[in-house]
């Protein structure tokens, strides 16, 4: 069906409404993370690739020193690499990137005809290869962990022609090689979105493709199995009041592009559908993606519309003391949801748990 309608949409229409309270005393917090496929040779040479690097080496700094959220940091940025278009030079201009403005790296791949044992091996090898820089945060052993994005959006061989996969227990190679969390959806209007939207919580595998599509909601008070993957997606919907030909609600789907860049508007329905722990504090986290190593969104992402997003938001906290937004990495929004899963005090400062149960990587260690 049009736009993948038939898999997200009765979700859509049956979500609660119901949004975590909050006030001037206990404001609502919310959490912001650009997840990006970051793929600088998508459609370009090492040339190409190398520019994309400059560029971004140019302008992000800049963003980050010029803009800061309520906790007084600039913007976050998680690179998710395709650890399968792995270069030395990239990385090492990537991983100074991220020691110069707190930005992370984690695991993209694409892949396809998979067994569970090749990618096994495809993602020990690409993870050693982004921990040789400095990048991924480790256990106390010193084990890298990650979080994972699936190129083509096929994770668990969840696309129905069953391309882009191959591994039907993708979700247990995930978690045996390290895998903290997976922040792929969602994907509409690709036919891989899964029924499940707008949430945070564990997906069990069951040895058939889509194991994702069904799971248990995170709430305070309880513990994520430790054989079950934390999926965290974001918000998914229909902005009512962006229409096309002014007649049909256009999609939301969290896409950060040129077409599409971030508005003050798109926050405020992001912050409306975006799931928060159930039971827990007044936390809202948004988990955006982008394709930034493509000129076209990367110029918005460095330029003009990314830098009015920023001012406006900082505006719309100004003027509403209920809320307070933060940036942070794909790792921190996972500290997060830990603690609120924990248990936390609503008037608690959130900054204290960005770093709490999985510490930054080597590579961005003040």
């Amino acid at each position: 069906m049009i736009r993948a309608l038939d898999r997200w949409l009765p979700a859509y229409l049956l979500r609660s409404r119901k949004r975590p309270a909050a006030s001037p005393e206990f404001p609502c917090h919310i959490f912001i993370a650009v997840c990006d496929h970051f793929e600088p040779f998508h459609h370009t040479d090492k040339t190409g690739a190398l520019r994309a690097m400059d560029d971004w080496r140019s302008a992000w700094p800049g963003m980050v020193k010029d803009f800061h959220d309520s906790s007084g940091r600039g913007p976050r940025h998680t690179f998710f690499f395709p650890i399968e278009q792995y270069d030395r030079d990239i990385l090492e201009r990537l991983a100074a990137l991220c020691a110069l403005t707190g930005s992370e790296v984690e695991v993209h791949l694409h892949h396809r005809n998979d067994t569970g044992a090749s990618l096994k091996d495809k993602l020990i090898n690409g993870i050693n290869h982004l921990a040789g820089h400095g990048l991924l945060p480790r256990t106390t052993d010193g084990s890298p962990r990650y979080a994972f994005i699936h190129g083509d959006w096929a994770l668990d061989h969840s696309h129905p022609a069953g391309l882009h996969c191959g591994v039907p227990d993708e979700l247990s190679v995930l978690k045996a090689t390290g895998c903290y969390a997976d922040f792929t959806f969602p994907s509409a209007p690709d036919p891989s979105q899964p029924p499940v939207i707008n949430s945070i919580y564990y997906a069990e595998e069951d040895g058939l493709p889509c194991s994702h599509h069904r799971g248990v909601a995170a709430r305070t008070g309880t513990v994520g199995p430790p054989d079950q993957l934390l999926m965290v997606q974001g918000p998914l919907g229909l902005a009512w009041r962006h229409r096309k030909w002014g007649i049909f609600p256009r999609l939301e789907n969290a896409d950060l592009t040129g077409a599409n860049p971030p508005t003050l508007e798109r926050f405020r329905l992001w912050t409306s559908l975006a799931p928060w722990v159930r039971g827990g504090p007044p936390w809202v986290f948004i988990k955006l993606h982008t394709h930034g190593g493509i000129p076209r969104n990367y110029r918005t992402l460095l330029g003009d519309p990314a830098r009015q997003f920023h001012a406006s938001l900082a505006q719309e906290a100004g003027l509403n003391p209920t809320i307070r937004y933060h940036y942070v990495t794909a790792r921190e929004m996972v500290n997060l949801i830990h603690a609120a899963e924990g248990g936390v005090d609503p008037g608690v400062d959130p900054s204290i748990f960005l770093d709490q149960t999985l510490p930054p990587p080597p590579a961005i260690k003040s």
